[in-house]
């Protein structure tokens, strides 16, 4: 196992004492004594509720930051080794295949409880703990055959568990303060590193034009998984939204028969240009900022004075002018006042757009 370097430095520059110890106690010292445990003041409390939180370091304790994050790496090392791969994968839909139960009509293949047992027994440890009591239950309760459930149910489930789990620990790599949250700039380290494993992304993507898909992509996140602003966003929320999926079907090679479906991403480059098109078609100008006689250009040309006046006064400008990143906010805003309200409203843009928007 090899250490990060910067914990090593730190670890070797660490000061025992505050004050130099003299020759005379290094000769007293014996090194068999058992060291005291540290008194720890606990509240009463703990009796009845145990800790749940626990302070993180300052940001100045460099060495706790780092043995923080060498703790977390070689955790989410160790999750890693737990998911199926390809080969585990194949094997399992082998076995299923093997103990299937009955056959119907529809060339439906269905296992009952009991041979579901018996395709445990033969199962490793590692793939075993995906197969479970509870799985089978559920999925018995949502089919249609009495006391048995299709292989391909369980097998999808399998696939669905270790996807979810992988992008979880990729995610968490990103979490730099270990608190199940990813930041703004966390986010787009994590977008910016996968830009190179997105298929239909990579190819036609000119790296000066990165950072802006990169901007549209964490913006429409924070739009609608940072309900109230607080400038992070929960890795958990992030897989449930399903946002995370879409995001990962860039990583499949497009078929010319799947060109028009590809629109319907949003996190695709046709859509993204398409975001990005519209904005520089409003900058009359070219300085990179739109003012109010430029926004009001957008759509149709029926946006008010009064309604672009009360939108600059929400929304983050430069001067007087909106960037890129707020454009998108505003037109996030516009396009799901009605698709999500009570999603947009927390925002002020679309509040704004919501209440004022004629």
């Amino acid at each position: 196992m090899e250490l990060d370097p910067d914990f090593v430095k730190e670890f070797a520059c660490l000061k025992i004492s505050t004050r130099d110890i003299s020759a005379e106690e290094l000769a007293k010292f014996d090194a068999s004594v058992p060291i005291k445990p540290r008194a720890q003041v606990k509240h009463s409390s703990f009796k009845h509720v145990p800790q749940f939180f626990y302070v993180p370091p300052p940001p100045d304790d460099k060495l706790r930051h780092l043995l923080r994050r060498e703790a977390q790496s070689l955790f989410l090392q160790q999750k890693s080794e737990e998911l199926l791969d390809n080969n585990e994968l194949q094997e399992l839909w082998s076995r299923l295949e093997q103990h299937v139960t009955e056959t119907t009509a529809k060339k439906q293949q269905l296992i009952s409880y009991d041979d579901y047992c018996k395709l445990r027994a033969t199962l490793s440890k590692k793939c075993r703990k995906y197969l479970s009591t509870r799985l089978f239950a559920q999925l018995l309760s949502d089919s249609p055959y009495l006391g048995s459930v299709e292989i391909a149910s369980v097998f999808n489930y399998t696939m669905r568990k270790v996807w979810l789990t992988q992008c979880r620990i990729g995610l968490s790599f990103y979490d730099d303060v270990g608190q199940g949250y990813l930041r703004e700039f966390d986010l787009e380290n994590y977008i910016t590193d996968l830009i190179p494993t997105l298929v239909q992304i990579r190819d036609g993507m000119e790296p000066a034009f990165e950072r802006f898909y990169v901007c549209t992509v964490v913006k429409r996140f924070y739009f609608f998984l940072d309900h109230l602003r607080t400038g992070r966003i929960r890795i958990r929320d992030m897989l449930v939204s399903g946002m995370i999926h879409k995001l990962m079907e860039l990583r499949d090679e497009l078929k010319p028969s799947e060109s028009e479906p590809m629109q319907l991403n949003y996190f695709s480059m046709p859509a993204v240009l398409a975001v990005y098109g519209n904005y520089l078609k409003l900058d009359l100008d070219h300085n990179g900022l739109l003012s109010k006689q430029e926004l009001r250009r957008y759509g149709s040309g029926t946006l008010t004075s009064a309604f672009m006046d009360r939108v600059f006064e929400e929304c983050h400008t430069y001067d007087g002018e909106m960037d890129y990143k707020t454009y998108l906010g505003f037109v996030l805003a516009l396009e799901n006042r009605q698709v999500h309200p009570p999603r947009c409203t927390t925002y002020s843009e679309c509040w704004t757009c919501s209440t004022l928007a004629t």
